[in-house]
């Protein structure tokens, strides 16, 4: 079955099943009622100068969009820490049958008297000096990617989830591992590779309240919220990985100069944003993010900006508010927030069942977001139309469509890991060391 027919079944079964939520937000799944848009011009500066080179991208362009971006979406962050400093909870732990190592730290974040706290949960494969690694947030707490015993279980606020057994905004033991299928850690340490994740709520509690979470560290007197130009929780998570990356700096058993950002959902929107302002990320991985992710606002298909600013209205900064059902008036659309992430490495991913984030607007948005690629030297994303399902495009700028639902599984990180290493994001061979070394150290 080719790709246009299951799109069509899909959309059929979906308009079946939901066409009370469709219809409450006014959600379009045919393509054919896409209609005409026009995509604000990457190479042109707001004073109609063409860019044509890199120099004159980076000088003026990119400058440009990322400023836009800042104002009209995501906000701004309001000021810099005073201080983080590092707590280790755990630094040598035997994980994965000894295959890899667990480290867990608590880093605490301080502006003024007032600070935050955020676990890291680390695991690194045993045999090398330094790791190149995938990092990212969780959804529902460090234990819930693993059934390991020893990962510390967080006290921070959650949504209540009862499938979860998160009844009274805390998690507790029986989530632990409930997650595990969107974290393959044997899979991704048999490859070479570590990784580095946070519950997602330790640096911002993903609700449309500001009176916890990083955002009051940063308030002035009597202010309870951020201001319309101030970063909402997209921006704070991205902030809280940069965050991270400070640390991730100073961890010698970790080569910070390869890693790979991946995130699924509106964590994938986090991803990008995060690859978009700190140039210290290797590469980008978004994991079907969809509107205001990798997807074309201007598509006016599947998620709306009206659908975000409704029922996630927290998200981004207040400044956006304005464009609900007003995509047309923005000056930016996603194919830019992409286009800051060159000449890095860059993945998109779709999902089949996922129409709800758009994926022939991801995909278009990677395409168009190969212009500046290309002032790079690089040819960005190579094919003219969209692949088959489960036929993925892998280079500098890849794509795959996957046969499915919206979720992040092993399929997907075989790709990524493809991925990572095909651009040469690896711990390097002078890395490993021998296993008299290994034991010496053990």
């Amino acid at each position: 079955m080719n790709l246009q027919k299951q799109f069509i079944l899909t959309i059929a079964l979906l308009l079946l099943l939901f066409p009370t939520y469709a219809q409450r937000w006014n959600v379009n799944y045919d393509e054919a009622a896409v209609g005409p848009y026009s995509l604000p011009s990457l190479l042109r500066t707001h004073g109609g100068t063409t860019v044509n080179n890199v120099e004159d991208w980076e000088i003026f362009r990119k400058p440009e969009i990322l400023a836009s971006c800042t104002h009209h979406l995501y906000g701004r962050v309001p000021g810099e820490l005073d201080t983080m400093f590092v707590t280790v909870k755990e630094k040598k732990g035997t994980a994965l049958n000894g295959k890899a190592k667990r480290k867990q730290v608590t880093l605490t974040l301080v502006k003024g008297k007032k600070e935050l706290s955020a676990d890291l949960l680390i695991y690194l494969p045993v045999g090398k000096k330094k790791s190149a690694i995938f990092l990212g947030y969780n959804f529902w707490g460090n234990h819930t990617i693993t059934d390991d015993p020893n990962v510390i279980i967080p006290t921070s606020w959650m949504p209540i989830n009862k499938d979860l057994h998160i009844l009274t905004n805390r998690a507790d033991e029986q989530s632990r591992g409930s997650m595990k299928r969107r974290w393959p850690l044997e899979q991704i340490i048999g490859a070479g590779y570590g990784v580095v994740t946070l519950y997602r709520g330790d640096i911002d509690p993903d609700r449309d309240d500001f009176s916890d979470g990083i955002h009051p560290l940063f308030y002035s007197k009597g202010q309870e919220r951020p201001c319309n130009d101030e970063w909402g929780t997209i921006a704070a998570w991205s902030w809280g990985l940069s965050r991270v990356m400070d640390y991730l700096e100073t961890e010698a058993e970790i080569d910070n100069q390869k890693v790979i950002l991946v995130g699924h959902s509106r964590l994938g929107k986090v991803t990008l944003w995060t690859a978009a302002t700190d140039q210290r990320f290797a590469a980008a991985i978004s994991n079907n993010s969809g509107a205001m992710g990798s997807t074309l606002s201007r598509r006016n298909f599947g998620e709306t900006v009206e659908v975000i600013n409704t029922a996630f209205p927290h998200w981004f900064c207040g400044n956006f508010k304005k464009y609900s059902n007003r995509e047309d008036m923005l000056p930016v659309d996603q194919h830019m927030v992409l286009s800051l992430i060159a000449p890095r490495p860059l993945y998109i991913a779709s999902a089949t069942e996922d129409l709800w984030a758009d994926p022939k607007g991801e995909f278009l948005s990677a395409k168009e977001a190969s212009v500046v690629y290309n002032l790079y030297g690089i040819q960005g994303l190579s094919a003219a139309s969209m692949p088959q399902p489960d036929t993925p495009l892998i280079d500098i700028v890849s794509y795959h469509i996957r046969t499915g639902k919206h979720d992040i599984i092993a399929y997907d990180w075989e790709q990524y890991i493809k991925f990572a290493k095909q651009n040469n994001i690896q711990t390097s061979k002078n890395n490993f060391i021998n296993n008299k070394e290994n034991n010496d150290k053990d």
